[in-house]
C-alpha cells in the first residue's frame, strides 16, 4: 500500500546495517549507540530494556518480567522465559486466608518474583558480547542525570496516582513533593534505581537476588499481605524453550510456549488464515467481525488450558492441530456473531514494552519487559526503588484448574514476542504490546503485513478492535459506518478508552540488503536505523 503524503503519519524507516524499533527515543537510542560500538543486539537489547525502566517506568522495571526470542543468521532460533515464580508459600489456602476470592492486583499475593534480571543476564551470558555492567551503563547514567518525561507517559502516570499513594515507595520514587505525578517535560531522576543497577552491574544478578535488594523486595511485598521470601528470589532463573511455528499463508510466525498466551496468537492466525481475509477491506467490518470472533474463540481456548507446562492439561500443540482449527474456524459465522464460544476442547472426537532490534551481522532479537498493569503491582521496594509486578494476579482460585494458584508456579502470562520465518530464516521480528490485547495485537498485524502487504509502519498505524466481556471495542480511527455495520452483526460496540497497545516491527529484505522498521504512534518511541 502506498503512503498518503498529505496525510498524517510517518514513513517506515530503511537502513541497512542495523535497525532499532522502541516505544521511547532515549532507550533507541541508547540501544543503537552500543550497535555502533561494536555491540551485538542481544546487548544492545538489554541496555535499551533497562533504559526503558526510566523512560516508560510505569510499563516495565527490573521488578518484572521478560521473555526474548534470538534468531541467528543461520536460522536457528532460541526462545527465553523470563516469568518469575510465585513463592513457595503461595497456595490457594494461603490467598483466601488474606480474605480473598480473587488475587487482587494490588495485594502482595499478585507479587511474582521477577524474573526481568535473570533473563538479562542469561541472554547476554548465552549470546552477548558485553556484560551487564556496561549493559546497564547508559540506564544509571540518565537514572542519575533524569529522564524528560514523554506525553504518553505523562498521559498514563496521571491516571495511576490514586494507586502508588497508597505504597511508601510508590510516593516517595514516583510521586512529585505535592503527590502529583510529573508533568509533560518534567525532569525525574531515580537514586535508588541508580543504585540498584550499580550493584547488578558489580556482582551480577546476585546483586539483585540476594541480600540487600531482594530483603528490600521481599519486606516491600510482606507488608501488602505477601509472601515472597529471599529463598523465592534466590532461586529465580529463566528457561530456554523452543519457539513454536505455525503457518500463514506462505510464512511462519513464530511465538514462545506456555506459560505466555503466544499459543492464542497461534491459535487465531490459524482460524484466520482457514477464513481468508486477503480480498476484505482491511478496516471493513467483514474483516473486523471475521477476526474478532477468532479472537473470542482462541481466547477461551486460552483461559480453559493455558497455564504452567507443568500442570497443563495437555501439550500446547494439540492447540494448533489442523483438524482443531478447522473445527474452531467452522463455528464463525460470516453474517453472525457468535452468542457463547461454547466448550471448547481438542480432545473432542478427534502495559508493557516492546522491542526489536536487528544487528549488521543478521542477528534479531524479538524482546518484552513488563509489570503486568500500570506499575504493576504499585508496590514500590522503598530502598531499592523497584518497581514489582501484579503476574500472579493472572493466576485463578479455580480448584483443579491448570492456571490454579500454587507454590512455586508460574501464572498464565500475556508478554508475547513474535517471529516470522520464510523458508527457515528470520523474515521479521514484531510484537505487539497491550496486556491481554496482544495475541489479537500479533494476529492483526501478522495479518496487515501479509494479507494487505503493507509496510510495518503502515501495518503498525492501521486501527484496531479487540473484545472485552461482550462488547467490541473499536479505536477511534474505524469509521462510523464500519461500527454501525458490526452493530448489524449483533456486535455490540463501543468506542476505546485508550489506544489499543503499541508495537515494532522490523522486517529483513534480504534479497535487497535492507531492513524495514515501523514503531507505533500510540507510544512515543521510533524506529531508527544504521
Amino acid at each position: 500500500m502506498a503512503r498518503d503524503f498529505q496525510a498524517p503519519g510517518r514513513s517506515a524507516v530503511y537502513a541497512t546495517r542495523g535497525m532499532v524499533a522502541c516505544s521511547h527515543p532515549l532507550a533507541a537510542a541508547a540501544a543503537l549507540a552500543v550497535l555502533q560500538g561494536g555491540g551485538n543486539a542481544v546487548d544492545a537489547a538489554i541496555t535499551a530494556s533497562a533504559v526503558l525502566t526510566l523512560a516508560e517506568p510505569h510499563m516495565t522495571s527490573a521488578g518484572g518480567d521478560c521473555f526474548a526470542i534470538v534468531a541467528l543468521p543461520d536460522g536457528s532460533r532460541y526462545g527465553l522465559n523470563g516469568s518469575g515464580r510465585s513463592a513457595a508459600a503461595l497456595t490457594p489456602d494461603y490467598v483466601r486466608a488474606q480474605g480473598l476470592s480473587e488475587i487482587d492486583e494490588d495485594h502482595g499475593t499478585s507479587v511474582t518474583a521477577p524474573g526481568a534480571v535473570a533473563a538479562w543476564s542469561q541472554l547476554l551470558e548465552r549470546f552477548g558480547s558485553i556484560g551487564l555492567d556496561r549493559a546497564l551503563a547508559p540506564a544509571i547514567d540518565l537514572a542519575e542525570s533524569g529522564v524528560p518525561v514523554a506525553p504518553r507517559v505523562a498521559r498514563d502516570w496521571a491516571g495511576e496516582v490514586g494507586r502508588l499513594v497508597r505504597d511508601p515507595g510508590g510516593r516517595r520514587h514516583y510521586l512529585t513533593a505535592a503527590g502529583d505525578a510529573p508533568a509533560v517535560g518534567d525532569v525525574v531522576r531515580f537514586p535508588a534505581l541508580a543504585r540498584t543497577y550499580r550493584r547488578i552491574a558489580e556482582a551480577g544478578r546476585d546483586g539483585f537476588y540476594t541480600g540487600a535488594v531482594a530483603e528490600d523486595i521481599c519486606a516491600a511485598v510482606a507488608r501488602r499481605g505477601g509472601c515472597l521470601t529471599p529463598d523465592d528470589l534466590a532461586a529465580t532463573e529463566a528457561t530456554w524453550v523452543d519457539p513454536m511455528l505455525s503457518p500463514y499463508r506462505g510464512l511462519s510466525v513464530g511465538e514462545l510456549p506456555p506459560n505466555g498466551q503466544g499459543i492464542t496468537a497461534l491459535i487465531l492466525i490459524g482460524i484466520l488464515e482457514r477464513l481468508g481475509l486477503a480480498g476484505l477491506d482491511p478496516l471493513g467490518a467483514q474483516r473486523l467481525h471475521l477476526e474478532i470472533e477468532a479472537a473470542r474463540l482462541a481466547y477461551a481456548c486460552r483461559d480453559r488450558f493455558v497455564s504452567d507446562p507443568a500442570t497443563a492439561d495437555l501439550p500446547a500443540a494439540a492447540l494448533i492441530e489442523p483438524a482443531f482449527l478447522d473445527r474452531l474456524a467452522a463455528r464463525i459465522d460470516p453474517r453472525r456473531r457468535m452468542v457463547e464460544t461454547g466448550p471448547i476442547d481438542p480432545r473432542e472426537k478427534t502495559d508493557t514494552v516492546y522491542l526489536c532490534i536487528v544487528d549488521a551481522d543478521g542477528m534479531a532479537v524479538s524482546f518484552i519487559n513488563s509489570v503486568f498493569d500500570y506499575f504493576g503491582s504499585a508496590i514500590v521496594a522503598p530502598d531499592s526503588g523497584v518497581v514489582l509486578q501484579n503476574r500472579g494476579s493472572g493466576f485463578v482460585l479455580t480448584p483443579g484448574h491448570p492456571n490454579e494458584v500454587g507454590p512455586r508456579k508460574r501464572p498464565l502470562h500475556t508478554l508475547i514476542p513474535g517471529l516470522l520465518v520464510e523458508n527457515g530464516l528470520t523474515r521479521g521480528v514484531f510484537g505487539v504490546m497491550g496486556g491481554q490485547y496482544q495475541a489479537c495485537g500479533h494476529a492483526h498485524l501478522v495479518s496487515n503485513l501479509i494479507d494487505y502487504g503493507m509496510d510495518p509502519q503502515a501495518a503498525i498505524d492501521l486501527p484496531r478492535a479487540f473484545f472485552e466481556g461482550d462488547a467490541t471495542v473499536l479505536e477511534t480511527g474505524v469509521a462510523e459506518a464500519t461500527a454501525a455495520e458490526l452493530v448489524a452483526l449483533g456486535h455490540q460496540v463501543r468506542r476505546a478508552d485508550s489506544p489499543l497497545g503499541g508495537g515494532q516491527a522490523i522486517l529483513i529484505d534480504r534479497r535487497r540488503g535492507v531492513l524495514i522498521a515501523g514503531s507505533d504512534p500510540r507510544k512515543d518511541g521510533c524506529a531508527i536505523g544504521l
